[in-house]
């Protein structure tokens, strides 16, 4: 762990203020990231083609889960444990170098049963390079988790930033050479790579040559609780991928799919994001003062909302024109539903993450586990049910957000009997920021309705839902949005205990 010698009459940050400053560089990053994402990701629809990025889309199940399996959840143990060794760093690791590359050498000589079971011969080759980016997580696995200890938010932001920007101009670059979807696997696997490379300059704990596993079984209940629950979460994410590329004929469906649900996450994850920054590491510097993490949920459950609402609903909005603008045409209109279904669920995601990090904090592994198999189960059995009675894909989509926002409920139950948060104050604490999203957007579609031109209703749209919103949440004198102006102020804030 790093340690700053005090220096005199200078004290030390409270956990308030290191919790405003993670979020001030968590908001940095993902709003970074989502702007140069937004960028890239214009530019690279323009290039390429639906079905570039459906070939890519049929991989993701098999890195997700390699991923998930690599780190096998100690990554998230080590942040969640009060007192870490170096030999717990160690551990996880070598843990993580080993698997990665067994799983590397298991999944390069099934390449070809995978092109078998999509019956597309290039996924062989597409996926020996593609699956190299797990090799990279494995690699900086062990220093993402010891930046998350030591809330090194800066440091992870600067990382993020520069990885995504660099990756992404690769990407451009190899697409405008006409490298179609092989511009997708270089644009993913270089980020990765430039990630964990990053990770192992900024971070001062470097790994030692004696690989000693010992002290794994500490985490490991903990740990194959959590990895057995973000296989479940993994395999419900990209089950649409799996069953698009089986048992359709054309792999452009996955390209409309993969895309709608990217621009929504993308929105879902600039909050997530900022949050996740901060969330844990909070919440188990107070693990035994029930009030104080009640009030600092709660605080974050409001900041969440004051962002999450407006960004993602008005995204719902305006998506059918952001899509009709960035492919120049009506090129990616078939994906437009899936981006409005999912921009519903992530407009709420950050309410999911919030209660999950809770759980965590309280040991409680064993129950987010079974209440993301019990999600995941659900959705399988209604996904499957559909597709037997020939439900069309917009419907089983529906089902399967409908069952995310079902979960909550779980959620809520074991955080009330865990913190004392009841449903009324999640309630309380987002309704007014829903509403005023919801009555914005109203607003500004009755104003833009009769503009036919597509450049100018879009822009109004942003425009007056953003001046309505920012304006009519200033003047109700939201707390959190006046002690976040204060925060950019630089002024003394009276934090209060709402």
């Amino acid at each position: 762990m790093r340690f700053q010698e005090k220096q005199k009459n200078i004290p030390e940050p409270s956990l308030k203020d290191k919790t405003a400053k993670g979020l001030f560089w968590g908001g940095m990053s993902s709003g970074l990231q989502q702007i140069f994402q937004l960028i890239f990701g214009i530019v690279m629809l323009s290039l390429l083609d639906p079905e570039d990025f459906g070939i890519v889309g049929l991989l993701a199940i098999f890195l997700a889960i390699a991923v998930l399996t690599q780190d096998g959840g100690f990554a998230i143990a080590l942040i969640n444990r009060k007192e870490i060794r170096y030999e717990d760093y160690n551990a996880v690791f070598w843990f993580n170098i080993i698997i990665s590359s067994v799983l590397y050498i298991i999944l390069f000589f099934s390449a070809p049963l995978i092109s078998h079971f999509y019956n597309t011969d290039i996924l062989t080759r597409v996926a020996r390079v593609f699956f190299l980016s797990f090799l990279f997580i494995g690699i900086g696995n062990a220093h993402y988790a010891y930046m998350s200890k030591t809330l090194m938010v800066k440091e992870k932001a600067t990382i993020d930033v520069i990885s995504l920007l660099v990756s992404g101009i690769t990407g451009i670059i190899m697409a405008y050479k006409g490298f179609a979807y092989w511009a997708i696997v270089l644009q993913s696997t270089s980020y990765f790579f430039i990630s964990t490379s990053m990770k192992w300059f900024y971070v001062s704990w470097k790994p030692s040559l004696n690989i000693n596993l010992k002290p794994l079984k500490h985490m490991f209940s903990f740990s194959i609780n959590l990895y057995l629950t973000n296989i479940f979460s993994k395999i419900s994410e990209n089950i649409f991928s799996v069953l698009l590329g089986k048992f359709y004929d054309t792999k452009d469906i996955v390209g409309y799919y993969t895309q709608g649900h990217k621009w929504s996450v993308m929105g879902g994850t600039f909050v997530s994001g900022m949050l996740n920054s901060v969330a844990m590491p909070v919440f188990v510097q107070i693990n035994e003062e029930k009030d104080r993490q009640r009030k600092a949920f709660r605080k974050m459950l409001r900041f969440g909302a004051l962002i999450s609402f407006p960004s993602l609903l008005g995204l719902f909005f305006v998506g059918k024109d952001f899509l009709l603008i960035i492919a120049n045409g009506d090129k990616w209109q078939p994906a437009t539903p899936f981006l409005q279904l999912f921009c519903l669920w992530y407009s709420v995601y950050f309410i999911w993450s919030l209660y999950t990090n809770m759980l965590l904090t309280h040991k409680k592994s064993n129950i987010y586990m079974w209440g993301t198999i019990l999600t995941a189960i659900s959705q399988l059995i209604s996904i499957t049910i559909l597709f037997l009675l020939k439900c069309s894909i917009q419907q089983m989509v529906i089902a399967h957000i409908g069952i995310y926002f079902m979960s909550l409920l779980f959620w809520q139950y074991f955080i009330h009997k865990l913190i004392g948060l009841k449903f009324s104050h999640v309630i309380r604490d987002i309704a007014p920021y829903l509403t005023i999203s919801i009555g914005c957007i109203l607003i500004s579609w009755f104003v833009t309705k009769g503009i036919e031109n597509i450049y100018v209703r879009f822009t109004l749209k942003i425009i007056i839902t953003a001046i309505l919103y920012i304006t009519i949440v200033w003047k109700s004198n939201s707390t959190i949005i006046r002690e976040s102006y204060a925060f950019f102020q630089r002024k003394p804030t009276k934090y209060t205990n709402e």
